[in-house]
């Protein structure tokens, strides 16, 4: 925390009292605004007379669906970044009724026709653009919401509602259960191989377990340390099968197994879509994203994966031959991170490990802080407020002097976390009845911690998720829309989504950006020349293996979705198997239970959805594409993708906002060249 000595000056803007927060405070307020939204349904039997009447119910919403963000906002947060009994179990409780009070809005029949009744009015096309649009993906929403459903079909979308919601929480328990039920001493001689930093940072997990042994857990900056340096190869096989069999019948902990929680989660998500007209859920979930069909995003994932095939096969070969030179004759999949550094260092000269000097953590914040500024003129300001954890920190967001918005980084990995990186809004942009509510959000990560006084040194991986999340917290903080429903990333179809993230990716393989981003923890130097072009060498490194796994995550996500009756587990490992078969370059093994901790797709917003990544990815290197074009710091091309991008949340389509910036439908030709394909 040496970088907190400075004097701050406390936040501008009003922010959660963390440090006097308690659960009980919370549960009042959470359940006062389930209270006071059930209350209003309640009292809504029919549609307004006025048309000022019937927009003043639809201002109450949202101030309603305003209180229960932030509320509940709040405990959603501890509840992932402080994970303990007390916050689960609260969590938990409220659950049910938060669901049931969402699930009453979405089928609120009075409610949706003065929805419908102010889209069907002649003043709608005097209405601000933000408003048309928030009122249409409303009606669009309560039609997926059910609000056509009458009788039994009603009330069982409700049960399954609600059962959807606390099989998402289940899920993600679990999977955060059973990776903190695994830690192993280590003895010296398994420690063979890693760095010293990775060396320090499992003896400061065995201090925190009041062991004088290194400890191996299966956080990731721990996973992958041993993943990638360990020489002991019985170690790394011991570690990856407690991976990839956690939360499944395979570990050695089966009250974490989310077996019939997937079963179940697929099986009512079936019966959801098909009591709403689908045919299938995938169907149900595109029918609010970008992409027109399912056949459409198959036809696209598949096309990908034949650009990424002939990379990929020479790739796996290439790690194949490294590993026969150890005695391997067979490649396993605890063979390849660590093959896969051996082969970097061969080809490139480089390592993470010899990176990792030149970027700490204060530094690469730092600099990300000046390539926003240098893009977009707005300025970043760490501030004085209540915090969670003596990990995070406090910032807000200043445009010529006027505070925007604010955000939080909570960056390390430690115990009582979920995994992952993230970013959630805690408050979004709107007017209220005390003038123009500014956003804040949160934006967490799972990095490799400060071992001792020295700061956190990132990997350049790191330094790419940080970016990658920040441009999530730009698009939710840079929004000029008031209207809360299509405020920030609100109402931005799924698909798009990633396009505001993986864009800001592009800056952390620019020369320029690196020289700010970079200063060895020692010398104060720059990264040199040589490092910095055998990492510019080494970007397109495996880059066919690693999108033929983005496919096959993919494809397996959509093919779950869009098969019906759903699947049972062994279905659900056979169709994850055949896709395997088609796809992989490398083979799996039997007892991988990757889908029972793919938390994405069962517990987050993701399901029959990952294909967004890549969808979004073209996006991203297409509008990418026009910024190298014109100068990738070009302050015009920089404001008029804030204006036509970030400041625009749900206002205008996903599409019609990508036209609007580059002057026409997107290309896939840009995303060929960014992995290095152009001649494939």
């Amino acid at each position: 925390m040496w970088h907190r000595l400075m004097t701050l000056e406390k936040a501008t803007l009003p922010v959660p009292q963390f440090d006097q927060i308690t659960l009980d405070d919370l549960k009042q307020k959470i359940e006062q605004a389930i209270e006071q939204g059930q209350n209003f349904l309640n009292e809504l039997q029919e549609v307004p007379q006025s048309i000022q009447a019937q927009l003043s119910v639809l201002d109450k919403i949202d101030t309603l669906e305003n209180n229960m963000g932030e509320s509940w906002g709040i405990l959603s947060h501890l509840n992932a970044v402080m994970n303990n009994v007390e916050t689960r179990e609260l969590y938990q409780t409220l659950l049910p009724a938060l669901s049931e009070y969402y699930t009453a809005l979405g089928q609120h029949v009075p409610l949706y026709q003065t929805y419908q009744h102010v889209h069907d009015a002649s003043l709608f096309d005097t209405l601000p653009p933000a408003q048309q649009s928030a009122i249409k993906l409303a009606l669009r929403d309560f039609k997926l919401s059910g609000v056509a459903l009458e009788g039994e079909n009603k009330k069982r979308y409700a049960e399954i509602s609600a059962r959807l919601s606390q099989l998402a929480s289940d899920f993600s328990n679990h999977v955060l259960d059973a990776t903190q039920a695994f830690s192993k001493p280590l003895t010296e001689a398994q420690l063979k191989g890693l760095p010293q930093s990775s060396v320090e940072l499992l003896k400061q997990y065995g201090q925190q377990r009041e062991l004088e042994q290194p400890v191996a857990t299966l956080d990731i900056p721990s996973y992958l340390a041993i993943m990638t340096y360990a020489d002991d190869r019985e170690l790394r096989e011991e570690l990856y099968k407690e991976y990839v069999t956690r939360a499944s019948e395979q570990s050695a902990h089966p009250s974490f197994d989310n077996t019939p929680v997937m079963e179940e989660i697929l099986s009512l998500r079936q019966e959801m879509a098909k009591l709403l007209g689908f045919d299938n859920y995938a169907e149900y979930s595109l029918a609010s994203k970008m992409a027109p069909d399912v056949e459409t995003v198959n036809q696209f994932l598949v096309e990908l994966a034949e650009h990424a095939r002939t990379p990929a096969l020479k790739e796996i070969a290439e790690l194949k031959d490294i590993a026969k030179q150890d005695g391997i004759e067979e490649l396993k999949p605890w063979d390849s991170t660590y093959y896969s550094e051996k082969l970097k260092q061969q080809q490139f000269n480089l390592s993470q490990e010899s990176l990792k000097p030149y970027f700490p953590a204060p530094k690469v914040i730092q600099g990300l802080f000046s390539v926003v500024n240098r893009l977009y003129g707005i300025t970043v300001v760490e501030r004085e407020a209540p915090l969670w954890h003596a990990d995070a920190h406090y910032y807000e967001l200043e445009d010529q002097g006027v505070v925007i918005g604010g955000f939080y980084f909570d960056l390390y990995a430690r115990s009582g976390k979920r995994g992952g990186a993230w970013m959630s809004g805690f408050r979004s942009r709107m007017q209220t009845e005390n003038g123009l509510q500014k956003p804040i959000c949160y934006m967490v990560g799972n990095f490799t911690p400060p071992v001792g006084d020295q700061p956190a040194l990132l990997t350049h991986d790191e330094v790419n998720t940080l970016f990658h999340e920040f441009g999530h917290g730009l698009h939710h903080m840079l929004t000029e829309v008031d209207n809360i429903s299509v405020a920030g990333t609100h109402g931005v179809a799924w698909d798009a989504v990633e396009l505001p993230s993986q864009f800001m990716e592009f800056w952390t393989w620019d020369k320029d950006s690196l020289d700010s981003l970079s200063e060895h923890i020692e010398s104060k130097e720059t990264l040199p020349e040589e490092l910095l072009k055998a990492l510019l060498d080494a970007r397109f490194f495996q880059s066919g293996m690693q999108t033929l796994r983005q496919i096959e995550f993919a494809l397996f996500d959509l093919n779950i979705h869009k098969i019906t009756p759903a699947l049972n587990a062994t279905q659900i490992q056979a169709t994850l198997d055949d896709i395997r078969q088609k796809f992989a370059v490398l083979p799996t093994v039997s007892y991988n239970r990757f889908q029972n901790s793919f938390s994405h797709i069962f517990a987050g917003g993701y399901a029959a959805g990952y294909y967004s990544y890549k969808w979004a990815e073209v996006l991203a290197s297409d509008a990418f594409d026009r910024f190298e074009n014109e100068g990738i710091f070009n302050t015009q091309t920089g404001t008029e993708f804030r204006k036509a991008i970030l400041a625009v949340g749900g206002k205008d389509t996903a599409l019609d906002a990508f036209i609007n910036f580059r002057g026409r439908e997107p290309k896939i030709d840009a995303l060929l060249r960014h992995q290095g394909w152009t001649n494939t």
